[in-house]
């Protein structure tokens, strides 16, 4: 790798899920409106041949006009070829297929349990963390074996657990979880400073934010813009839109959300719920209930049936972007991959909310992954003292703290009944009878249990 003062050259990144449609592709279009780094990019994954094609695809962009770097796209034959000299990882992977998941989001909904999303908490989030952990100690001990001096970015759900993992197998890797929640809650602040202030300010970047929590249950303490501290300006915004809502970003119709959750969870404990209201409502599940409660909040479940028709309609648009029959939309994701590895390439420093081992800088008794602020410099990651948060959020987070603790043992050590202990822990299945968790338990662990071979079943 070659660095000056204003650029790095010849980086060796690999990416693992390298065949992602969604992850990828954004990396490829803030790659390419960014001139001061170039390299390549070695994508592995399970499907080689969704790997093949985001190779196809990129380096066909970056043979275009326009780009204002360099990228080769190389397709990894192993893990090990991938991970050999990189200088950063990135990982983002689905672990599984939609009929994993279909049992995952649906197969709660006959003991009238709902999921708005199924990734992080709740029944969903429980095994889809089971499914994925042992791939994470595969992935923790090839880069200890290849690239332990890398940089390590996970993209992967559950956020929380399983950059866990990676530590837990890895004590010495330096890796951080990164999620775009938070920008939704800085966004509503923006608009919130234009309504009620008059002042336009497009960059979110521009105000400060105090994030404290774990990764979709995430908390700004504190915001200002220069020097007008924006919780006063932030309750009188929420107080006009607290019945009809407000939108900050224009999406899908099942990722779309009126903001209600995060309004009502302001009123009621004071700081400002930092994920969207989907994520929130699985840790709050009042929000939840059934369809008609979820339809009063003002967002929308995201079912299995989507994802299956959403992922037809992306293996057409990767089939036309490879075959040159479209062309490859470029515009700037929102996201801080790039940012944050020009940070730690030593081309300036940015402060950004990110995912790591609790060291102190949340206050509280679980040593697990938070989600704060840190400082990137060159090579180096450093958390920001967030503080405590509030009481009664603090109780509202430490019973999802203590099962990620659990959730995240029991699937390194295999353990089934510590499994089930977390699943009746969680707030969402708590109201089941003993007999109907079992039920659903044992329904979906046989539903997923391919991806599963070193657990016994549960004791009935």
């Amino acid at each position: 790798m070659e660095t000056n003062r204003n650029s790095c050259r010849d980086i060796q990144i690999c990416y693992i899920g390298g065949g992602s449609q969604g992850w990828a592709w954004k990396l490829m279009s803030d790659l390419y409106l960014e001139e001061a780094l170039s390299g390549t990019i070695r994508l592995y994954d399970i499907d080689r041949g969704a790997a093949r094609a985001n190779e196809i695809i990129g380096n066909r962009l970056f043979a275009g006009e326009g780009a204002k770097s360099q990228w080769n796209f190389v397709t990894a034959s192993s893990l090990e070829e991938g991970l050999k000299g990189a200088d950063f990882v990135i990982i983002s992977i689905l672990p599984a297929t939609f009929e994993e998941m279909r049992s995952d989001v649906h197969a709660p909904e006959a003991y009238g349990i709902y999921q708005s999303v199924g990734d992080t908490v709740g029944p969903g989030g429980l095994f889809r963390a089971l499914r994925t952990i042992p791939m994470y100690e595969v992935i923790a001990k090839a880069i200890r074996a290849y690239c332990p001096k890398a940089w390590v970015i996970n993209y992967t759900n559950p956020m929380s657990i399983c950059t866990g993992a990676l530590y837990r197998v890895f004590p010495d890797i330096k890796a951080f979880g990164c999620c775009h929640e938070v920008f939704g809650a800085q966004r509503l602040l923006l608009m919130a400073l234009k309504e009620e202030l008059g002042i336009e300010e497009p960059d979110r970047h521009t105000l400060r934010t105090n994030v404290a929590g774990i990764n979709h249950f995430t908390w700004i303490t504190e915001a200002s813009y220069r020097d007008i501290d924006l919780f006063p300006v932030y309750e009188r915004f929420v107080e006009k839109h607290y019945h009809e809502g407000i939108c900050d970003k224009v999406t899908d119709f099942h990722f779309m959300s009126q903001n209600k959750v995060k309004f009502d969870l302001f009123r009621r404990y004071g700081v400002i719920a930092a994920a969207g209201d989907r994520h929130l409502a699985e840790f709050v599940p009042e929000y939840l209930g059934d369809t008609d409660t979820v339809k009063a909040w003002g967002y929308a479940l995201t079912p299995i049936e989507y994802r299956i028709e959403n992922k037809k309609d992306l293996n057409e648009k990767s089939q036309a972007y490879a075959s040159g029959q479209s062309p490859i939309p470029i515009e700037p994701s929102g996201e801080e991959g790039v940012a944050q590895m020009k940070a730690l390439l030593g081309l300036g420093e940015l402060v950004t909310n990110v995912n790591l081992p609790n060291r102190g800088q949340l206050e509280a008794s679980h040593e697990i992954v938070v989600e704060t602020n840190a400082l990137f410099s060159r090579d180096s990651v450093k958390p920001v003292m967030a503080g405590a948060l509030p009481g009664n959020v603090a109780l509202l987070m430490g019973r999802h703290m203590q099962n990620q603790e659990m959730i995240l043992k029991a699937a390194l050590e295999r353990d089934t009944e510590l499994a089930f202990c977390a699943f009746i822990n969680d707030p969402i299945t708590a109201g089941l009878r003993l007999k109907e968790a079992k039920e659903l338990f044992t329904r979906m662990f046989e539903s997923t249990r391919e991806y599963l071979p070193d657990y016994p079943a549960l004791r009935q």
